[in-house]
């Protein structure tokens, strides 16, 4: 009960989330789509983001798939998410390998939404630091971990603005020897603060080099801000880290793979 991408095109995609068949807007997929209309029509739900738009379907409040080996609980949100990014996987299966080799090590996952980062690092053997500024997906996310038998495991969950989570963990002197985040292009913090990528990632990215222990791991940033070029991305975590990194579009795969942002990303 895995993920696939089914197809794609005319703005839209049309995706598999275990027995769910859903259609979703995709700004990306410029393309004509492969399969016919009617393939199309017979999706289990819609989403729209059209006035008075929304689900339109038949979904359950919630189920389970797994995905790259992780349990998820899914829930359609009014804005048309279900409380996964399945294209984030390819970030956390590599961290999760570099945390294999390495052995015991403490992570930080920033913006860690639902926890797919944070429970593939955890079940590798790190400790995890799992921050989001959203109570509600900070909740979801440790469903999740319960859902994968992980909620033994050492993970601190955290509801907090990111830059001032960093900046306190800094002061403290707390170290980390990998980190992972996920920015959005705007947000708002747990108390109205805003964040805007196009100014703050750099400020971000100077906080997490700093709160880098003295023999680091990885680090790895990725995005969805159609500004942010994978060559940005790659510019914007060498600035910061002083090292060169390894670059790459977040994408989906499927017939035609649909780009969905891009990253940046060190290891030791």
């Amino acid at each position: 009960m895995d993920y696939t991408l089914l197809d794609s095109g005319n703005q839209k995609k049309m995706e598999r989330f275990g027995p769910y068949t859903l259609v979703r807007p995709c700004n990306q997929a410029l393309w004509r789509p492969s399969l016919s209309e009617e393939e199309w029509k017979k999706a289990d739900a819609h989403f729209t983001r059209e006035e008075d738009g929304g689900w339109a379907g038949s979904l359950p409040k919630t189920w389970v798939i797994t995905h790259k080996g992780i349990k998820f609980t899914l829930s359609p949100t009014e804005f048309g998410h279900l409380g996964i990014f399945p294209e984030h996987s390819i970030l956390w299966e590599w961290a999760a390998k570099l945390v294999q080799k390495r052995g015991e090590v403490e992570v930080i996952n920033l913006f860690a939404y639902s926890g797919g980062a944070s429970l593939a690092l955890a079940k590798a053997g790190a400790a995890v630091c799992h921050v989001d500024a959203s109570h509600g997906m900070v909740q979801w996310a440790r469903e999740n971990a319960a859902l994968n038998g992980l909620e033994e495991k050492p993970i601190r969950w955290i509801v907090d603005d990111a830059i001032k989570f960093l900046k306190r963990e800094i002061r403290r002197g707390r170290r980390y020897d990998g980190i992972l985040l996920d920015p959005p292009s705007f947000g708002r913090g747990a108390k109205g603060e805003v964040f805007k990528i196009e100014r703050d990632i750099g400020l971000l990215l100077s906080l997490c080099k700093d709160l880098l222990s003295d023999e680091p791991l990885f680090c790895a940033c990725s995005n969805h801000t159609s500004a942010i070029t994978p060559m940005g991305s790659g510019y914007l975590l060498e600035d910061a880290l002083g090292e060169k990194a390894e670059t790459g579009e977040l994408f989906l795969e499927g017939p035609r793979n649909v780009p969905t942002g891009s990253y940046a990303r060190w290891s030791c």
